[in-house]
């Protein structure tokens, strides 16, 4: 018999080891949230049974953790993040390069590239000054309230990158946040924060997210403007009559197929880097997983 709600946690972080991480941490947290709820409301109705007792009630409502790790199973089994299907491995090799045009993980990590940058730059804004702003006025009362609402927007951040990785780049994040213990006394609860190694975890890759969300941004930029302007030369040369090249006086126009071939390895370097943007996305999703994920 379960005596507590802690055992029944382990009991069903047991069941689900072989289970996605994320998986594990939402079905964690939904219990203890039900549990704990349904345990408090029980007690006020039944004030005079005991604590096993009446925890036994709420987990024969409940599951127990075999049944309730089955669900999970199961519903991870038919609620696979979206983008996570590849490309036929039986097609041929120029099939494949140019098949990422309709690779929709490609696609999403382009985006998320683009996206990195902007949030990249609101999460290093908001923990550096959350940080600097949190220790400065721990010297008062205030100061420590201030602190506790700074890492739970940290946990809420965490939540909303989350989102956006699974959706974006199609690596399983989690899809609720934590439990938090509601009668928790605030102070309580801020030492919980500030001993819960996912805390800083979560502020690092805040920080790291602005560096990443940069150089993204930089090469993205950068490859997207080349590729533009080989694939647009014979246009420039054909119907604009202008010259490719100018050396002081002199003005030089370039063969057609010289045009034809720039213009072809213009189309080549930007889909070899939408290859890349592809793997580069599932790296940033692992690394997210990672940080972002409670074990």
């Amino acid at each position: 018999m379960i005596k507590s709600i802690d055992e029944y946690l382990e009991q069903l972080k047991m069941e689900l080891k072989d289970s996605d991480s994320a998986t594990v941490q939402d079905a964690l947290a939904d219990a203890e949230e039900h549990l704990r709820t349904a345990l408090a409301n029980l007690k006020q109705e039944q004030p005079d049974a005991s604590e096993e007792d009446a925890l036994g009630q709420v987990i024969e409502q409940y599951g127990a953790p075999d049944e309730t790790a089955s669900a999970y199973k199961e519903v991870e089994r038919l609620t696979h993040p979206v983008l996570v299907s590849g490309s036929p491995k039986d097609q041929s090799i120029i099939a494949r390069f140019f098949g990422v045009y309709t690779d929709a993980r490609a696609w999403g990590a382009l985006l998320y590239m683009l996206i990195a940058f902007v949030t990249g730059v609101i999460y290093f804004t908001w923990a550096v000054t959350g940080v600097s702003v949190s220790v400065s006025f721990l010297l008062f009362i205030f100061g420590f309230p201030l602190a506790l609402l700074f890492l739970l927007s940290v946990r809420g951040l965490a939540l909303l990158e989350g989102r956006l990785v699974e959706a974006l780049l199609g690596i399983r994040m989690p899809r609720r946040p934590l439990f938090s213990h509601q009668d928790m006394k605030w102070l309580d609860r801020l030492k919980a924060l500030v001993t819960d190694k996912a805390t800083w975890l979560m502020i690092v890759y805040m920080l790291i997210q602005f560096v990443l969300g940069t150089v993204y941004f930089v090469v993205f930029v950068i490859v997207l403007s080349l590729s533009l302007s080989f694939m647009s030369l014979p246009f420039i040369q054909l119907f604009l009559s202008t010259p490719i090249v100018s050396i002081d006086d002199r003005v030089i126009y370039l063969p057609y197929w010289t045009l034809v071939l720039i213009s072809i390895g213009g189309l080549l370097l930007w889909t070899s880097f939408m290859h890349l943007a592809r793997g580069i996305g599932q790296l940033h999703g692992r690394m997210a997983k990672v940080m972002l994920v409670v074990d």
